[in-house]
C-alpha cells in the first residue's frame, strides 16, 4: 500500500494556516485522487500530529476544504485495492497554474 505522506513531502509542507493570504502564489505539495469516484485532493498545508490537510478538493465542486490523510488511509486498508491514492509524479506547483486546468 502506497503512503499517504512522505518524510520528503512532509518536509516541505507548510503546516496549517501558512500559506493563508496567498491565493493564486500558494503552493500545492502533493496530489491525491480516486479512480473510484473521480474526486481529487490538492494539499497546500498539513498537520502531521493530526494528519488533516488543507487544499483544495475537486468533488461534486471545485473548493477549498480540509481531508484527512489518515482517512485515506483507512479507506484503503485491508481491500487490496486503494481508492485513493497519492500522485508519486508530482512536482509542487502554484494554485493559479493548477486552477488555468479546471
Amino acid at each position: 500500500m502506497q503512503k499517504m505522506m512522505t518524510k520528503e513531502i512532509e518536509r516541505k509542507v507548510p503546516r496549517l494556516y501558512e500559506q493563508d493570504g496567498k491565493g493564486d502564489d500558494a503552493i500545492i505539495y502533493a496530489h491525491y485522487f480516486s479512480c473510484w469516484s473521480n474526486w481529487d485532493w490538492y494539499m497546500l498545508e498539513y498537520d502531521p500530529d493530526t494528519g488533516e490537510a488543507f487544499g483544495i478538493v475537486k468533488g461534486f465542486e471545485t473548493e477549498y476544504g480540509y481531508f484527512s490523510l489518515r482517512e485515506f488511509e483507512e479507506l484503503n486498508k485491508g481491500r487490496g485495492i486503494e481508492i485513493v491514492e497519492r500522485d508519486i509524479y508530482w512536482e509542487p506547483l502554484s494554485v493559479g497554474f493548477v486552477k488555468s486546468y479546471f
